[in-house]
Formats: structure tokens, sequence, C-alpha cells
């Protein structure tokens, strides 16, 4: 079987987070780079992959799906479907409560900080430090919620690893290149959980593919 092709750049947690889950689940990928700065994104090429002409997208043979928590599932049923727990209608539901949670709560808190210390200056831009403390207020109010659930189970959805957990590797690998890098440390049971994902083969991956772009690894 011919490996799967992810279209986008690395530096992208939304690409990331898909190899991450790829990785997880055993499947062969190979990472089609899109160049941004040359509007690729934006071709003809492209938004026949993505119509919304954005990264990630992922063909398997002649099919596409685009948005990376959707890849995220889709190579999950593919072939980790034990990730999703979609054999237990309870623990499938904490698996989607906690996605949800990762996109709705900790990335939109985390996404700016980032942006702010990581990108803007790739772009020759001033960090907005009002930005950042705006952020990193909403961020560590998600954080104490992480922690309460964190002291009643090992991971986010119960006492197994999930889909739910590794969609936040990517995001949260670009934490620990800024200055906010010991925010954890507050936060002992998230620490710890932290700690578990990072000793993952998978997380491993993303933190590889992190590191040239911004020289640091969590």
């Amino acid at each position: 079987m011919a490996p799967v092709k992810l279209y986008g750049m690395t530096m992208s947690w939304n690409v990331t987070r898909c190899v991450a889950a790829l990785e997880e689940a055993g499947i062969e990928f190979d990472i089609i780079p899109i160049d941004f700065g040359a509007g690729e994104h934006k071709s003809p090429e492209h938004l026949a992959r993505n119509p919304f002409g954005q990264m990630p997208a992922l063909q398997d043979d002649d099919f596409y799906v685009w948005e990376s928590r959707a890849i995220c599932k889709y190579v999950c049923r593919k072939s980790k479907p034990e990730l999703l727990k979609e054999d237990n209608l309870k623990e499938s539901a904490m698996v989607d409560v906690w996605l949800e949670v990762e996109a709705n709560q900790y990335t939109a808190a985390l996404e700016p900080i980032i942006l702010e210390y990581l990108v803007r200056p790739m772009f020759g831009r001033a960090t907005d430090q009002k930005i950042v403390e705006d952020n990193l207020v909403k961020l560590k109010k998600v954080l104490e919620v992480y922690e309460a659930r964190l002291t009643e189970c090992k991971y986010l959805a119960g006492d197994f690893f999930s889909l739910a957990d590794l969609t936040h590797v990517s995001s949260t690998a670009c934490l620990a290149a800024t200055p906010q890098a010991s925010l954890f440390d507050a936060y002992p049971h998230v620490k710890a959980w932290w700690s578990s994902l990072m000793a993952r083969p998978s997380v491993q991956k993303v933190l590889a593919l992190k590191k040239p772009y911004f020289q640091s690894s969590a």
C-alpha cells in the first residue's frame, strides 16, 4: 500500500498534530511541503485538496481529508481505532469531550501566545505583550481545570491514552520554545501528564520536526 500524503509545513502545529496521529497509528506517510510564502496553499492544485486553501490536507489514494482533527480521527479509524474508544459509549464520549476542550479552550488560549512569541518575530514583528498576557490568563484558567481532571485519572479522557491527549502535542511542543516554557511547573499533574506524553515515540517525532524552527524541545 502506498504511503498516504500529508500536505503542509511542519512549522505548523496543525500539520504536526496530524504527524503525531499518523506516527501513533503506524501509518506510513510522506510529508509534501507547501510553500506558504509563495502562496502555494492558494494554488488550484492545493485548493483541490483543501477548498479553503489551508494546511494540512491528507491524501489517501484518491481520497482527500482536510482539517487537522478530522485527519487525526480518520487516521485512527483507519489503523488504530482504540485511540477513539468507539467500542465504549461513555469512554468515546469523554474522548470527544476532551477533543473539543483541546480545540476550543486549550489551543484557543495557547495559539495566540505561540503566534506572538514564535511566528511574529519570524516576520520581523514585535511580540504584543498584551495579547500574551490576556491569553495567559485564559490558559491558566484552563490549566486549573486540567489539573483537577488529572488528579482523578492518568489521561484526559480516563485512565487510558487517547487521541484527546495526542492532539495537544503539537501546540504544547511550541510552548516549550517560548518564555512560558515553565508554565506547567505550577500544575504538577499536568506536568506529569505532559512528561508521560513526551516519552512516546510519536511525540518525539513531532519534537524533532519542530526543533529546526524553534531550536528548542519540550
